[in-house]
């Protein structure tokens, strides 16, 4: 079988979409695998936490909460989320959530699971009060001091808020005001009745540096998670805050380091740390294979990438991407086949690009490892199209091409 080798140019070519885009991650999107909009798999699971702990559907939260932990959301972070949802979603629901988690954290221990806990919150500055610090928080997030009508006709109220719920609640660093703001537009997102709040929240989002594309996966993946009606309410706030925002000057993003926004512009770092790895998922992939999520560009740029690797014999199922990809092979040796045609080798160092639309599958050869860093764009919020498993006749008989 030919080894496909490509020339230094499509390598630098191939590079140069992988660095643009680390931005906003805390664990990235990627690869072979289907995102809502430019959310990571992460942020995906984090969507989900909060509308089912918001409509309070206990079952599906069980599941959401344990696909967190799954995609490397500590506990002290989906704690966090849960606690904060109390202020939008009402006590009940958030107590329920926190119960749910504590009997899905019992399940997980007694299987032998062992969850990353999470540090917790730095100390709150101690020469500052709650209230001033919620309201140093809150005008960061707003844009500008809070001047809505209950301001005047409610001090109290006025006050709360910015004493705790920006305070003693936003003002805890062990989760980002991204995640936060994530959370909160998926709980307001599945609640009916809250639009004037949805629209507040949609524009904090985007002043911490949150892209429309990402916004826009929130409302998708409750399309996924809740249904298609909330998920079109909740498009229809965000397309009309969006052309709002556009007919006049926005504020800088208040995620001055490393937010990749705009406005900043500043060169961002996605610590390895921070790029999630998990099993690749069944319905997609044959054998053992690992997904290490690496980037999902900033808007306008529409670029994913992940490092995949398979033990030998794995392999993806047939699939068609709508843009192409791009497979950079690092380690190891594989096959790659188009439907219709040989398969053919690729081993370390080998570039192959794979045209849009052509349907097609990648793994290990039966004998070895391979591992391949992929990289594709979104087209209407999607990066690839999923068919049926490469049977073992098939993949035997790839195994076998001269």
């Amino acid at each position: 079988m030919r080894s496909l080798r490509m020339s230094p140019p499509v390598v630098l070519l191939a590079m140069a979409v992988f660095v643009h885009g680390c931005a906003h991650q805390q664990g990235t999107t990627g690869a072979t695998t289907v995102t809502s909009g430019g959310l990571s798999v992460k942020q995906q699971r984090l969507v989900a936490i909060a509308a089912f702990t918001a409509n309070g559907d206990l079952p599906k939260l069980s599941t959401a909460l344990a696909r967190g932990l799954d995609a490397g959301w500590t506990i002290n972070q989906i704690k966090e989320v849960l606690v904060q949802l109390y202020a939008y979603a009402g006590f009940p629901r958030s107590l329920n959530g926190i119960n749910t988690f504590i009997d899905v954290l019992d399940d997980r221990q007694r299987r032998g699971v062992a969850d990353d806990v999470g540090p917790e919150p730095s100390p709150m500055p101690a020469h500052k009060s709650s209230i001033e610090l919620g309201t140093e928080i809150q005008t960061k997030l707003v844009g500008g001091p809070a001047t809505g009508r209950y301001v005047a006709f409610s001090p109290a109220i006025d006050a709360f808020l910015k004493g705790h719920l920006f305070g003693d609640i936003f003002g805890r660093d062990n989760l980002d005001v991204q995640s936060r703001e994530i959370a909160t537009i998926s709980a307001l997102a599945t609640l009916e009745g809250v639009n004037p709040q949805l629209t507040s929240h949609f524009n904090v989002g985007l002043n911490t540096g949150l892209t429309e594309a990402q916004l826009k996966g929130v409302t998708f993946a409750i399309d996924d998670a809740v249904g298609k009606a909330r998920g079109e309410n909740a498009r229809h706030v965000l397309e009309q805050v969006i052309g709002k925002r556009s007919a006049g000057p926005q504020p800088d993003s208040v995620l001055s380091a490393g937010s990749g926004s705009a406005a900043e512009a500043r060169i961002s770092i996605c610590p390895r740390r921070e790029q999630s790895v998990e099993d690749a998922p069944l319905d997609h992939f044959k054998g053992s294979v690992r997904i290490q999520r690496l980037f999902q560009a900033s808007d306008p740029a529409s670029a994913s990438g992940a490092s995949v690797a398979f033990e030998p014999g794995a392999r993806t199922a047939w699939h068609a991407h709508p843009l192409g990809q791009t497979l950079v092979v690092t380690a190891g040796a594989g096959l790659v086949q188009q439907w219709g045609e040989a398969a053919r080798t690729i081993r370390e160092g080998d570039v192959v690009w794979i045209p849009p639309g052509v349907k097609h599958w990648h793994g290990a050869i039966a004998t070895a490892a391979m591992t391949h860093m992929a990289v594709q764009e979104r087209l209407d919020h999607e990066t690839v199209q999923w068919m049926e498993q490469v049977s073992d006749d098939q993949y035997r008989a790839a195994g076998e091409a001269p």
